[in-house]
């Protein structure tokens, strides 16, 4: 069983080294790339100022945040929900980055980033020369991201999620594995019906006069030659 944990967060800027820190975190579960509708999500008190660059981006106040636990209170909970689980992150060294400097306050373990599924680094393959922010995917993807007017931790990794799949190939994933095994058994036997009831006989188009040549030619092949076995027609020599 795969289960996987697609992660996004918000934070006070864009440098961990300078300082900044993150303010929410949001997650979304699968169980062998299916939604399973459960996810984890919190908002942070950063014990310093929200920039107004990231401000601009998430909306999230200073004053929305002061009664909001901090880090070190919501630590363990957060370690606990994505412990075993692989993680998916777009552009995942930046919030990896983010999150590794919030657990080494903590005295948590960091997370490795080659362990992570970077779907920006999925997408630039996929998709070389071509836009591939969130926005960007959901558009080339038909995905409905008219909900997100600002950026949100828990809504981009609930978009994030189906961004993923639709990176790995999208519906198509399973194909007929992911029905259940009697779902793909009576499949079969309708493949099977389907097959079984095309006429086996092909009606012939030749004419009088292309059939009459083609034989004209088989004779000239002499009784030994490999078109009269192909036929079916015995030569004198062998009756």
């Amino acid at each position: 069983m795969l289960r996987e944990i697609v992660l996004d967060t918000e934070t006070t800027g864009t440098s961990h080294a300078n300082g900044d820190r993150v303010i929410e975190i949001g997650c979304v579960e699968l169980l062998n790339h299916i939604p399973t509708g459960k996810s984890y999500h919190v908002y942070i008190n950063p014990e310093c100022p929200v920039s107004p660059g990231a401000f601009a981006v998430h909306g999230l106040s200073d004053e929305f945040l002061k009664d909001k636990p901090v880090f070190a209170a919501i630590a363990d909970e957060f370690a606990e929900f994505v412990r075993d689980a692989r993680l998916v992150i777009h552009n995942a060294a930046f919030d990896i980055g983010f999150l590794n400097a919030e657990f080494a306050r903590t005295g948590h373990p960091p997370f490795n980033l080659p362990d992570v599924v970077d779907t920006l680094s999925m997408a630039r393959r996929k998709h070389p020369g071509a836009a591939n922010n969130l926005d960007a995917l959901c558009s080339r993807y038909g995905i409905d991201n008219s909900r997100r007017t600002k950026h949100g931790a828990l809504l981009d990794a609930e978009i994030l999620a189906e961004v993923y799949i639709e990176l790995i190939g999208g519906r198509q994933v399973g194909f007929d594995l992911s029905l259940q095994p009697a779902a793909r058994t009576a499949a079969a036997r309708q493949a099977a019906a389907a097959r079984d009831a095309r006429p086996r006989t092909l009606i012939s188009r030749l004419t009088e006069a292309e059939r009459a040549a083609h034989d004209a030619f088989i004779q000239q092949l002499g009784p030994n030659s490999l078109w009269r076995e192909y036929l079916g027609e015995t030569t004198p020599e062998a009756s």
